[in-house]
């Protein structure tokens, strides 16, 4: 977070607030923040310098403290919530699907829990949640951890056996020759009967609850702008689509960016609660951990 002293030609000088953002290089992300990113919505008196990285460096700078507004799993605030807050929009939930174990052929749960698996992170929510399924801790399991876009490379060389995958690989794994063991997002709503909460957005709590407050409304604005400008945000998104198919780009948006989107909701922020008690019960979540949410 810096001051930068902006001059304009009457000579009127206005101090504006630097803020690190960040997000994922996938659709989804991109689609959330265009708005801001092109300026088509006002962004106040703040200048966002955007950083574009995977979901594991993103959570590994919150827990540095390094970054001040950014996209995280909802695994990953659960380390850093003594710094950062939770935004009540931004929410990357799975409406009955999720993250997806794939293989080259097809094996069930007995069999996966003693194969080696390739995760995209130990820090994320998809690796929460495979945890919670075999309803084993991380280290009780055959991990093998890589970037989340070499997983399809990982399993198909033989280097692990199963791979779990995100964001557009849950849809275009099927290109890749490979085939669904489980989704664990149809697996949490069988369970629990809620949307699986995989990602959010959190801002570090020492910019004061007013700064946090504006800035929440800033994300909300452009995110309402690109459900509002489908097709402009649309076409932006599939940009960082990574190769997949404009139509799976599409599906793969409209999947993770929603009105649960703008605002969690009760339903959404229990998904969040019940996540996060089963996280305790496991013994991989703090037991004194509190999600607080900028109202």
């Amino acid at each position: 977070m810096n001051n930068v002293n902006i001059t304009f030609s009457k000579g009127f000088n206005m101090n504006l607030m630097e803020i690190t953002l960040g997000h994922s290089p996938d659709a989804d992300d991109a689609f959330m923040f265009y708005a801001i990113s092109k300026k088509k919505i006002s962004t106040q008196n703040y200048v966002f310098k955007e950083l574009i990285v995977d979901i594991e460096t993103l959570n590994n700078l919150a827990f540095s403290e390094k970054i001040d507004l950014t996209a995280l799993s909802i695994y990953a605030y659960c380390k850093v919530a003594k710094n950062y807050l939770l935004m009540s929009c931004g929410a990357s939930m799975g409406e009955g699907y999720g993250p997806r174990l794939i293989a080259k052929q097809y094996f069930d749960k007995k069999e996966m829990v003693d194969k080696k698996i390739a995760v995209p992170g130990l820090n994320t929510s998809a690796c929460l949640v495979l945890s919670l399924y075999f309803e084993k801790k991380p280290t009780e399991l055959n991990l093998f951890v890589c970037p989340f876009d070499k997983i399809f490379d990982v399993v198909k060389s033989g280097s692990a056996d199963v791979g779990l995958i995100i964001h557009e690989g849950q849809l275009s794994y099927v290109l890749e020759g490979l085939v669904l063991c489980e989704d664990l997002g149809k697996w949490w709503k069988k369970d629990t009967g809620l949307p699986l909460p995989l990602g959010g957005n959190a801002i570090r709590r020492s910019l004061g609850m007013d700064r946090c407050r504006e800035l929440q409304s800033i994300v909300k604005e452009s995110i309402r702008w690109a459900l509002g400008n489908r097709e402009e945000a649309i076409s932006y998104a599939r940009k960082f689509s990574r190769g997949s198919q404009d139509s799976m780009v599409e599906e793969f948006v409209g999947m993770y960016v929603n009105e649960r989107t703008l605002d969690y909701g009760p339903e959404g922020r229990a998904a969040v609660s019940e996540f996060i008690q089963r996280g305790k019960s496991l013994g991989v979540v703090d037991q004194n951990l509190k999600i607080e949410f900028v109202e």
